[in-house]
């Protein structure tokens, strides 16, 4: 058995033994695609009337939020553009006490709009789907990661297998010939359109895994940084020798240092203290279609002073080209790097992408089905065709 036909095999098998995983993960990205344009367009309690007056800092809207939700660990306070409501957020995982609502509320007048479960909304199901398959994460993660390695080789060997032996068959394996039986057509779907998408389908697995696999992350890291290490989110200490004597809550203070320093930000987001002594986060998105451009800041809870990283959530301005390599991952994967147009060819390609496991498996069911007799001129016919491509 040549090379050739090997890969052919493991092509065959490995696509018949992921194609369902495949197919959902590829859909749900589908689905999942423009979830931030649906929820502007359809949850009212996301938008307010914009009012000549000044908003509600983050104190008072924090109170607001923890009467509304007092069991909740607050975890952050972002406020959009005027016209949208500010969303106070809480987050808590792996401490017995898993939740993750947003009270959405007015901050002009301090109504709360909407406290909303996120576990619960269509869009998180889609993303637990697209992430874990609606398995547990520490079951379903490693299984998406897993069959999105076999998906990389399935796309690598695809392309093997597209390549024409002869120059002259190269044109006829770029088009769909419509006209054809639909074995035939079925045939140029899975291999035509394979190959046009296959540029980003290496890009979505690429991304995926860096998400799936802590060392495919840190080896793409260490290749993009010429050979460092990556680090770890964290989050700094403050210092303990002192207090805060500031006349306004540090959270306030903080919120409006950014404000100043970023006027024309889509988002300002301040972060409580995650724990006992930490730092008070923010950060200012310029882009509120994108994540990759936003600086994150650190401030001292006690003296007010920024506090450096040294990870990758830090001053866009103080980023490594690879460190930014690393914040484009998400924006990269779901097409918002390239805006709306981008959204909409993530939009197709993820539908492409759940079309081929279809298809390939169509392809080799009808090669175990064929008919025992045929026509002699017809089973020419079929392998001319198949020659062909």
């Amino acid at each position: 058995m040549n090379l050739k036909k090997t890969i052919n095999k493991l092509h065959l098998w490995l696509g018949l033994s992921s194609g369902l995983v495949v197919f959902i993960v590829a859909v749900t990205g589908c689905i999942y695609a423009f979830q931030a344009e649906i929820k502007d367009l359809t949850y009212s309690f996301m938008s307010v009337e914009p009012q000549e007056k000044a908003v509600l800092p983050p104190s008072e809207i924090s109170e607001i939020a923890q009467a509304t939700f007092p069991e909740g660990h607050l975890h952050a306070i972002l406020y959009p553009k005027k016209e949208k409501s500010v969303q106070a957020i809480f987050f808590s995982y792996g401490e017995g006490n898993d939740h993750y609502q947003i009270a959405y509320i007015n901050p002009y007048s301090g109504e709360v709009l909407k406290l909303k479960d996120e576990y619960a909304d269509f869009f998180r199901i889609v993303l637990d789907g697209h992430f874990y398959l609606w398995l547990p994460p520490e079951i379903g993660q490693p299984v998406v990661a897993s069959f999105t390695l076999i998906f990389l080789f399935m796309v690598i060997s695809g392309l093997i297998l597209w390549w024409p032996k002869k120059k002259k068959n190269l044109k006829q394996s770029l088009k769909i010939k419509w006209s054809a039986r639909w074995r035939r057509k079925n045939y140029d779907l899975h291999q035509v359109l394979g190959f046009y998408a296959m540029t980003f389908a290496l890009v979505f697995a690429i991304t995926g895994l860096v998400w799936g696999f802590v060392w495919f992350r840190d080896g793409v890291y260490f290749v993009a940084s010429g050979g460092e290490k990556f680090v770890e989110y964290y989050n700094p200490l403050s210092d303990s020798t002192k207090t805060y004597q500031g006349e306004i809550p540090a959270l306030d203070a903080v919120w409006m240092k950014m404000n100043q320093e970023y006027p024309n930000a889509d988002w300002i987001e301040v972060h409580p203290p995650e724990f006992e002594g930490s730092a008070l986060a923010a950060n200012a998105n310029p882009d509120a279609m994108t994540y990759w451009k936003s600086d994150y800041r650190y401030f001292d809870q006690n003296t007010l002073e920024e506090i450096p990283v040294t990870h990758f959530y830090n001053r866009f301005e103080e980023a490594t080209v690879a460190q930014k390599i690393m914040r484009m991952n998400y924006d990269v994967h779901v097409g918002a790097i390239a805006g709306l147009p981008g959204k909409v060819l993530a939009f197709l390609l993820s539908a492409i992408f759940a079309s081929l496991p279809v298809t390939g498996f169509m392809i080799w069911w009808g090669r175990r089905n064929k008919p025992k007799k045929e026509p002699v001129a017809e089973i020419k016919e079929v392998r001319r065709e198949l020659t062909e491509a």
